[in-house]
């Protein structure tokens, strides 16, 4: 009786030292739960101030989320102010931001005008489009082709080349029939003041010597 009672509770033991040793280290809730995501995306939709404060209604959705502009020296509120959001106007925006929490921390413009409408995204037709005035002028790069349309001039039809980023500064150098393009897009904000519209970025486009100056924003 004496060793079985022995080996009894030496088999308690070794089974209670197990369940120890497997709940010796504590399950880590930070470890296993995954770090949020904080890379601003493009967020498309319309835009209205309403009692001071910025509602964003995404085009996909009928649901309306707060904004909050955490750009420097409030620069993204500044322009959309400039093409009529401070007047009471609804914009049509491509915000970069992040969804915080039901509230969108917006960083930076890809594009807003005082249209209204929600516009369609380039898909895999075009992946950048810049224009510009005086004269008017329209770039449009796409995966496989890159369009120059110009004022009463014949458009231009070029196969694409390899695009290139670095520093805020995305390039691409074109040549085809005799014509040589260099377009150069700049990460800055850019008024056109036409068509009462921002952009994310400048744009410049050189056509055989001639530069065309205007804005780009992704597509």
């Amino acid at each position: 009786m004496k060793i079985r009672h022995s080996i009894a509770l030496l088999l308690a033991a070794a089974c209670a030292s197990g369940a120890l040793a497997q709940g010796s280290t504590p399950a880590n809730p930070a470890a296993q739960t995954p770090a949020a995501d904080t890379t601003p995306k493009l967020a498309s939709g319309l835009l209205m101030k309403q009692g001071g404060k910025l509602v964003f209604a995404p085009c996909r959705d009928r649901t309306y989320t707060m904004v909050d502009d955490i750009s420097p020296g409030g620069a993204v509120t500044a322009a959309l102010d400039s093409i009529g959001l401070a007047a009471g106007s609804k914009l049509y925006v491509e915000l970069m931001g992040v969804l915080d929490g039901g509230m969108l921390r917006v960083s930076g413009i890809n594009l807003a005008r005082s249209e209204g409408r929600c516009q369609q995204p380039g898909g895999n037709v075009e992946t950048w489009r810049a224009s510009g005035n005086e004269p008017g002028w329209l770039l449009a790069v796409g995966p496989e082709m890159v369009v120059l349309k110009r004022l009463d001039k014949p458009n231009l039809h070029l196969p694409a080349a390899p695009v290139s980023s670095d520093n805020g500064v995305t390039r691409i150098e074109l040549r085809g029939d005799g014509t040589h393009v260099k377009a150069r897009f700049e990460h800055a904000l850019c008024r056109d003041t036409m068509a009462e519209a921002v952009y994310g970025w400048t744009a410049s486009v050189e056509v055989n010597g001639q530069v065309l100056k205007g804005c780009a924003w992704q597509r």
